[in-house]
């Protein structure tokens, strides 16, 4: 599909990419992480507060950072990746660590008495109870990501963002605004999933539909 004298749907195909692999790699990076600083309060006192002033650092000026910090040219998509991942981890590590703080304490002793060391009780426990929390930050991470994307565009890479710089030079308002309803509905498509994938890996977390008050009145 053409469009503007873009190619759309290639355009749309990167933005995903762009936007989801970093998020992807952060959850990665955060587990481990967040698992770290849910242990140590040392490592909480000095994660939590850094990964907080990671997220406010703008995010052109780490865009332009990056080809000096990682040696890549300016035009390289890894610099908005790994600007993305940074952003990603930010986020989620908070939502590991409060998503472990969430499992009950009677849990975690009744799966050391059954045996579990750390790393078993972290997967076959505190993980899935953790489940919904975490999906709530992957939410979050991933509708910024989505949206950050687009700030790529000035320095070459931002996939649909390009629409908004184009439809800027051209003073073309149809270019930009079809640009922003394309990257909101994108983002939206892929919260929608994440909040599926919540489901099918949490079924204890849905609202009970079926639990209804009772409208009958004892006299």
């Amino acid at each position: 599909m053409r469009l503007f004298g873009e190619d759309i749907l290639p355009l749309a195909g990167e933005h995903v990419v762009l936007a989801l692999v970093p998020v992807l790699l952060g959850l990665v990076i955060s587990l481990p992480l967040g698992w770290w600083a849910w242990r140590s309060r040392g490592a909480r006192r000095i994660l939590l507060p850094l990964t907080g002033v990671l997220y406010t650092i703008p995010s052109l000026a780490l865009f332009v950072v990056m080809p000096i910090l990682l040696g890549t040219r300016i035009l390289d998509p890894v610099n908005v990746a790994v600007a993305l991942t940074v952003y990603a981890v930010a986020l989620l590590v908070r939502s590991v660590v409060d998503g472990l703080d969430e499992v009950p304490s009677e849990v975690l002793t009744a799966g050391v008495a059954m045996g579990y060391r750390p790393l078993g009780l972290l997967v076959g426990v505190q993980l899935p109870l953790a489940v919904p929390v975490l999906i709530a930050g992957m939410r979050v991470a991933t509708v910024s990501s989505f949206s950050l994307v687009a700030v790529g565009a000035i320095i070459g890479q931002g996939a649909l963002g390009a629409l908004f710089t184009q439809g800027f030079e051209r003073f073309y308002t149809a270019q930009i605004v079809f640009g922003l309803l394309a990257i909101v509905v994108l983002a939206l498509l892929f919260d929608a999933l994440w909040v599926l994938v919540g489901r099918l890996l949490a079924p204890w977390s849905r609202p009970n539909r079926r639990a209804r008050p009772s409208t009958s009145v004892e006299v």
